[in-house]
């Protein structure tokens, strides 16, 4: 038996008991959680990519189906309603029977508006769990996505279990076969375009399959934090290469970040210190921290960085003062990770949902929760020379301390993000990403 289905019980039975609360704060019987369905372009015959339900696959790993149903109530046997249609335009998936299988009642759905008949018939006390409200009415749901239940479900979330943990895991280790594939295309001086082929490849998964559009960005496209063009020739010349890209397993999610220089140079001296600092704040990560001072020492260390390389003139504690090190760095240090890449509920500071929302000062951080064991997150530090940033920079006092001359020398290069995968532990943390050897 597989380690997979070894823990997979115990997943489900942790679904089962956080059910059962959910159940009892909203006084109602049970969940019927829908995968979601196809969507329709805009005058065409042909969908949008399908993606599922997060709090579908939280349960188990079809991730491709539209059309099917759980109904839980965190004491009996799951029930699925699997949709299996007649169609010989697409392909018809199997018969589930996988290792999890076995721990559901499986009803086959031919038809995708034949389902009612399988759903409970007094719905005044099952909540829809889903994005098709319209489909809910329909079926006679009055209670949609409540919100006692959501919060609850989403908070527990952060917590993973020995299964969920396994399969982020196995998406770290198939990410870091892009990552090494996507730096020997870099190195080959291939275009955006290709090294993302070659990661694509690596990874044996499509771009509707990676959790999120790969960030493929040469020279000063390394600069747009969210870049997705991917040029299709490659440049005159290959100063810095950034990518940040995942891969899926079993619906959770890798998100690992690097990037690389040929020469040696100031350049190449940064990332090496920027990775030095990936390092050292995901070994801070600690149960009892918030999330938050992970951030302000990000900062810390980048002010400390922007003085040793004679970017700006102060020491670390006046560019603190000074606001400066948010021109560099803009972003939050990370977020938690898992069924989805920015991962839900960080922004909570309770079960019951109250808000905790990112302090003024860094409105960009995506998680302030307390750290506690079995959580899982990113830690992405970044130093970046965005021209939008700068500009605002140099029209302020502030400007008087950048030796802007150093700044103009890194530009070409667009900028740096590492970005590890932690699980934190009770006594130790995880670098999913670092247990991997990627460089």
């Amino acid at each position: 038996m597989s380690l997979l289905a070894q823990t997979y019980p115990e997943h489900l039975a942790e679904l089962q008991n956080r059910t059962q609360e959910a159940l009892q704060r909203e006084s109602i019987d049970g969940l019927v959680i829908h995968s979601g369905q196809s969507k329709r372009l805009f005058l065409d015959d042909n969908n949008y990519p399908f993606k599922v339900n997060p709090q579908f696959k939280a349960w188990l790993p079809v991730l491709d189906n539209p059309n099917c149903w759980l109904i839980v109530n965190g004491i009996d046997k799951p029930k699925l309603v699997f949709y299996r249609p007649k169609d010989f335009w697409h392909k018809v998936p199997d018969e589930p029977n996988d290792f999890w299988a076995e721990h559901f009642d499986i009803i086959l759905l031919t038809q995708a508006n034949a389902v009612e008949k399988h759903l409970p018939f007094d719905k005044q006390k099952y909540a829809y769990i889903g994005e098709y409200i319209e489909v809910a009415k329909a079926l006679g749901f009055e209670l949609v996505n409540p919100d006692r239940v959501m919060h609850y479900l989403h908070y527990q979330r952060a917590y993973k279990t020995d299964y969920e943990m396994l399969c982020m895991r196995e998406a770290n280790r198939i990410a870091v076969d892009g990552h090494r594939a996507a730096k020997l295309a870099f190195e080959q001086g291939l275009s955006e375009f290709d090294i993302n082929l070659a990661y694509l490849c690596a990874v044996r998964q499509g771009d509707n399959q990676v959790p999120y559009n790969n960030i493929v960005a040469l020279n000063e496209n390394a600069s747009i934090l969210h870049y997705t063009e991917l040029a299709t020739n490659p440049p005159t010349n290959f100063n810095s290469f950034l990518i940040d890209a995942g891969a899926s397993f079993n619906g959770y999610a890798a998100d690992i970040t690097r990037t690389y220089c040929q020469q040696d140079n100031l350049f190449s001296e940064l990332i090496k210190a920027m990775d030095n600092i990936t390092t050292t704040l995901a070994n801070e990560l600690k149960p009892n921290v918030p999330y938050a001072k992970i951030h302000e020492s990000a900062h810390d260390k980048i002010a400390q960085l922007l003085t040793d390389f004679n970017i700006v003139n102060l020491d670390a504690a006046g560019i603190l003062e000074q606001g400066i090190v948010s021109t560099f760095f803009p972003h939050g240090i990370g977020h938690f990770l898992g069924l989805q890449v920015h991962d839900v509920a960080g922004h909570v500071s309770d079960d019951r949902g109250t808000p905790n929302p990112a302090p003024a000062a860094h409105p960009f951080l995506r998680t302030t929760r307390i750290i506690e064991s079995k959580q899982v997150f990113t830690i992405e530090p970044g130093l970046y020379f965005i021209d939008s940033l700068l500009n605002d920079l140099k029209s302020t006092q502030q400007s008087q301390f950048v030796n802007w001359n150093i700044v103009d020398q890194l530009r070409p290069y667009g900028g740096i993000r590492i970005e590890d995968n932690i699980i934190v532990h009770r006594d130790k943390n995880e670098n999913m990403t670092r247990d991997l050897n990627l460089k």
